[in-house]
C-alpha cells in the first residue's frame, strides 16, 4: 500500500500530476479543484495517497490533506455505487468542507449538482452517511467552533475510524475506554485501532 509520495512535482495538469520519487515517475490522479495545492513544477512535494487496485489496474489517488482522503475513502467504502471516479467527482465538485455541510443539512439539491451525480447518487450518499454510518453527529460537532481542543481530537479519531470502516457505535466506546494522558487525535487513533483489533 502506497500512502504517500514525496519527490519533485514533474508534470502538473488538470486532474493529474507526475511526481518524481526514487527515480520513478508516479501518476497521481487528483481532485480537479486541487493542482495548485500541491505546488509548482519542479517543487518538492509530499502528496498523501490512495492506492487503489483492481483486477486489470492500479490507480494512485493524491489527496493535499487527511481530511479529504479521509472522505474519499469513507465514500467508497460506505456509500453503495460510489466508486474512486465519483468519489473524485465529488472532491472535485466541492471543498470537503462544502459537502460535510450539505450531508448534515441533507441538502441533496446541492449535492446533486456536482458533475457525475445525479439526485439518486446524492439521496443514497446523504442516507448512507447520514443514517446508516453515523458520520453526520460527527460532522456536526466538527463544525461547532465551542469545542475544546479535546473534544476536537476525539472527534477526529472518530471520524478516521469510522473512515477505516468501524461502525460509529464501537468507534465511540473505543475512544471512551481511552486513557485521559493520551491528548493527540493520532494518538486517539493508534490506541483506539489497539482496543478494537485486540
Amino acid at each position: 500500500m502506497i500512502t504517500f509520495l514525496q519527490g519533485t512535482l514533474e508534470e502538473s495538469w488538470p486532474g493529474r500530476l507526475v511526481i518524481l520519487a526514487g527515480g520513478v515517475g508516479y501518476e497521481v490522479v487528483i481532485p480537479m479543484l486541487g493542482e495548485a495545492q500541491f505546488g509548482n513544477m519542479g517543487d518538492t512535494v509530499r502528496v498523501l495517497t490512495h492506492h487503489h487496485i483492481r483486477e486489470q489496474e492500479q490507480t494512485l489517488y493524491g489527496f493535499s490533506s487527511e481530511d479529504s482522503r479521509d472522505l474519499f475513502r469513507l465514500l467508497i467504502n460506505r456509500v453503495s455505487g460510489v466508486g474512486p471516479k465519483v468519489a473524485m467527482s465529488v472532491l472535485s465538485g466541492m471543498t470537503s468542507e462544502d459537502f460535510k455541510r450539505a450531508v448534515v443539512a441533507g441538502d441533496i439539491t446541492t449535492i446533486s449538482k456536482i458533475k457525475g451525480l445525479g439526485k439518486k447518487t446524492a439521496e443514497r450518499i446523504v442516507l448512507e452517511l447520514g443514517d446508516k454510518v453515523g458520520v453526520k453527529e460527527a460532522w456536526q460537532a466538527q463544525a461547532e467552533s465551542s469545542l475544546n481542543p479535546d473534544q476536537i481530537a476525539k472527534n477526529d479519531a472518530l471520524l478516521a475510524l469510522i473512515s477505516l470502516g468501524y461502525k460509529q457505535s464501537e468507534a465511540q466506546k473505543a475512544i471512551d475506554k481511552i486513557p485521559a494522558e493520551i491528548t493527540q487525535s493520532d494518538e486517539m487513533l493508534r490506541a483506539a485501532l489497539r482496543l478494537l483489533q485486540g
